[in-house]
Formats: C-alpha cells, structure tokens, sequence
C-alpha cells in the first residue's frame, strides 16, 4: 500500500500499456523461473513457486508464458541463468533501501543499478549496513470495508499470523515467511479481496527515516527509476511519510 505505514509511496511513471504490461510479465516470469528452480516444478510441494503463480495469474499472464517460466527454470527448456542479488543503498538524507534484483549478468547490472543511485544522490553500501534496519516478513492488506474485523483477526491467527495491524482504511496482516503462503491461500479460498500480498523487507520499528519534502521527492523519484530497472524485482525503504509530508507531495 503507497505511503500506507511502511509501504512506499511510490507513483510509477505513465508508460504505454503495453509496455508495463511486457515488464510486468518479464518480471513475474523471472521470479517463477528462479522458484522453480530452487524448489522444484510442482507447486503443491513449492510454496515459493506457487505464491509466484499466483501473481502471476493475478496479472491476467498467459497459462503459456506461466508453463514456460517453470519448464525453463526447472531445465526442462533452454532459458536464461538467474541469479538473485540483493544490493543496499543510502539514498538522500540517510534513507536505506534494499533493491532486490533477479539478473543472467551481475556484471552489467552492478554498474547499472550503482549509475543510477550515484545520479540520485545515493550511494550503493557495504553488506547488512542496510539490511540490518529490516526484517523479511509476509505481507497481506486488505480493505476494511471487505471484512469485519473480528472475522480477519479469527482467520488470520488461525491460519499463523504474528500479528494484525489497523491502519486508516486497510487490515495489515504480518506473517513469518514460511507461514505466508497458508494466511494468504486461507484468505484467497474464502474470496475475501486482497489488496496487495508478498514476502517483503519491512522497517524494524523505531529504524524509519523522517525527511523533509525535498529529499522525499529525490527518494521517491529514485525508488522509481530503480523499480523501471528491467533486472529489479523490487525496492523497499525506511522513509517515514507523515501525513503532513504526504500531503505535502501531492
């Protein structure tokens, strides 16, 4: 959720259709390949695999290029060689971020990704300098006007949540990763509409950054460069956005 407790607030730039729609498939396609790779073709016995399906076909992606990305990842086709790197960046006024990138050439997007944060202000840093103000966690928001309240918390804790969050209009739902998939699917199969799900780095409480409006902007815009970076899976930030700032930038 953009600018929603510690989601970032990120406004993506008006490309073609097609075109978000080729790097969204390039991206999910990625990430099914690496899955299947890892942990095997059969989703049943992948959880990670099949929270990418999942996504995948969430994005109206073709059953083809889906079956595609799991033959080729578990070398039953010839495909590219993924590999996932995580790099850590100071971004302006002190702001960490983790880009998490799946790339065949780490050679060339090394210098890429460090290009485009030295343009930005930001410096690419040492191992777990940033890392260490971050915690991997799975992620569920969900409308409130979806379901009662009472009702989520029931599903969630027994489904394996650690915990659930109210913010302004939205139920944030926090898992440990390995327990992800089971809160999510539980959810799914009694067709409560989910916002937005995945396994991501989340701040550690009291590690967020408050910046002005400036260096906000100059955040935001290179969060935004970052994501448009064929290679990048995702980006994640400790920027604190009050809602003065909020308003501020729009």
């Amino acid at each position: 959720m953009a600018g929603h407790s510690k989601w970032a607030n990120i406004k993506h730039k008006k490309e073609s259709a097609d075109k978000k729609r080729g790097q969204l498939f390039a991206k999910l396609s990625r990430e099914i390949m690496i899955a299947a790779k890892l942990g095997g073709p059969d989703p049943d016995a992948n959880p990670r695999l099949r929270i990418a399906i999942s996504k995948a076909r969430a994005s109206n992606m073709p059953s083809d290029n889906i079956e595609k990305a799991i033959k080729k990842g578990a070398g039953e086709l010839e495909g590219q060689n993924y590999e996932e790197v995580l790099y850590e960046a100071f971004g302006p006024g002190g702001v960490g971020i983790l880009i998490e990138v799946l790339t065949d050439k780490k050679t060339r997007t090394t210098p890429e990704i460090k290009s485009i944060l030295n343009k930005a202000g930001a410096n690419m840093s040492t191992p777990n300098s940033v890392l260490k103000f971050f915690e991997r966690k799975g992620q569920i928001l969900i409308k409130k006007d979806a379901i009662e309240e009472e009702k989520i918390f029931e599903i969630a804790i027994e489904n394996g949540a650690e915990d659930i969050k109210t913010e302004d209009d939205y139920y944030e739902i926090i898992t440990d990763p390995k327990d992800f998939s089971q809160v999510n699917e539980a959810i799914q199969s009694l067709n409560i509409p989910i916002e937005e799900s995945g396994i991501r780095f989340l701040p550690l409480e009291g590690t967020e950054v408050i910046v002005d409006v400036e260096k906000a902007q100059k955040n935001l815009k290179l969060i935004e460069t970052l994501e448009n970076h064929d290679d990048v899976q995702a980006v994640y930030h400790n920027m604190q956005l009050t809602k003065e700032l909020e308003e501020a930038l729009q």
